[in-house]
């Protein structure tokens, strides 16, 4: 018998289980399937008459396991890169316009009146809390008030700010 009789022998003897063993480690009958015709291309040219039926087929599950592996890392390496969101800097940024400008001035100008117009602890609240990101227990501390008196004082100032920017809007 000729060597490639011998090795498609084999590979049609084996084929079933070897589809099996791969769709264990992929999870896809389909891309097993693939898998062992890869493994059978590769396998083919590499065997030598100077193993046994027992290593030769050792030979073969190992190139199914290692194909299987490679579609593995290959699948985690394009989730990786799918899911990765793209750098800051090459998204587009919106063009304003100046209307868009002074609209933006205009409100930033109420805010500043309206934070002005209320006494010093107010105002810190506020800008420690929504402009610096602290709690309010921060806030309350830093202030020495209570939370409640911390969170009446942010709460108010929004409150107006919001009616102001309403008001300024119509």
């Amino acid at each position: 018998m000729k060597d490639g009789d011998a090795t498609a022998l084999l590979y049609a003897t084996h084929k079933p289980a070897l589809v099996r063993y791969a769709t264990r480690i992929l999870g896809s009958r389909e891309a097993a399937e693939d898998i062992v015709q890869d493994a059978f291309i590769r396998f083919g040219p590499a065997n030598t008459t100077a193993t046994t039926a027992g290593q030769t087929l050792a030979y073969l599950y190992r190139i199914v396991r290692n194909l299987c592996f490679d579609v593995i890392k290959r699948r985690k390496i394009e989730m990786r890169e799918r899911d990765s969101e793209p750098p800051y800097w090459s998204i587009p940024r919106a063009v304003e316009t100046p209307e868009e400008n002074v609209q933006v001035s205009q409100e930033l100008q109420v805010i500043r009146d309206v934070l002005d117009g209320f006494p010093l602890d107010v105002r810190v609240a506020v800008e420690m809390h929504r402009f610096g990101g602290h709690t309010l227990e921060e806030v309350a501390a830093h202030l020495g008030i209570s939370v409640a008196t911390a969170h009446r004082h942010v709460r108010a100032a929004l409150v107006e700010i919001a009616l102001r920017l309403a008001d300024a809007a119509s």
